[in-house]
């Protein structure tokens, strides 16, 4: 099991990154639009079907300055690219990432934060314009075939942690309250039309001041879902007024890093 040194997370002037790379928003209200993204390596979950186990399960890369990451970022802006999307992993952990969204910001950037609403920091110390929240359900959480143990948590120790933490209800309205522009993402798995959104209406029973727009359904995986999971997606947002979240990076690219 890999850990990150405690300190690595109070640190507000140097943070390990596992990438930097533009490329166009694959998911959520920017779709399309071109952004700076910055993955922090690190995660206080550990998601089973996670498509960035290089900055969770097994967390990769460099110590990087925050003036130099911001130096990275000023130079695409200086080409046009006006969005920054900091992500991971968990960004919320890091002291240094909240620093480097408020740098970002009060440079003229678009600053979107991603994270699994588990922590809160407040738009002040962040300079977050859209905070995309993604719940984790309990398809999630780590088990193989049949409910077995996932291989990269034999002892069940990461499958005790990641449910314990993964939903934190008060965390989340918290958020909702502090950030105008938010979302919430649900990744929803093959054949779980009636659990999964059970587990959603569920949660959002819980929350209040939230409009329909502002919640996403996102078919699991790395590959285009099957026409039967679109379908049943699909028809829910219909139904219920929520967006299908669809992944335009996996389109383009593939499931590939640096995209």
């Amino acid at each position: 099991m890999t850990t990150l040194p405690a300190q690595s997370m109070g640190d507000s002037s140097r943070v390990r990154i596992a990438e930097t790379f533009v490329s166009v928003q694959g998911e959520g209200k920017l779709t399309g639009v071109p952004s700076w993204f910055c993955r922090v390596s690190g995660c206080n979950l550990r998601c089973t079907w996670c498509d960035t186990p290089y900055a969770s399960w097994n967390p990769e890369g460099p110590t990087r300055a925050v003036a130099d990451l911001v130096t990275e970022a000023m130079g695409h802006h200086a080409r046009g690219i006006r969005h920054a999307v900091l992500t991971g992993g968990e960004p919320m952990l890091f002291d240094a990432m909240a620093a480097l969204g408020r740098e970002l910001a009060s440079r003229g950037m678009h600053v979107t934060f991603e994270t699994a609403a588990t922590i809160f920091r407040p738009m002040a110390e962040t300079g977050c314009a859209l905070m995309s929240m993604s719940p984790k359900l309990s398809n999630s959480t780590p088990r193989g075939p049949g409910g077995s143990p996932d291989p990269r948590d034999p002892t069940g120790a990461w499958a005790t942690r990641h449910e314990e933490r993964r939903l934190n209800i008060p965390i989340i309205q918290q958020l909702i309250d502090a950030y105008p522009d938010r979302q919430l993402k649900f990744v929803v798995a093959q054949n779980s039309e009636h659990t999964d959104l059970a587990e959603i209406d569920a949660l959002l029973a819980q929350l209040t001041n939230l409009a329909p727009s502002d919640i996403m359904l996102m078919p699991e995986g790395v590959k285009p879902p099957t026409p039967d999971h679109k379908a049943w997606v699909l028809n829910t947002c219909l139904s219920r007024g929520w967006r299908y979240c669809a992944r335009l990076h996996v389109d383009l690219f593939g499931n590939k890093r640096g995209t």
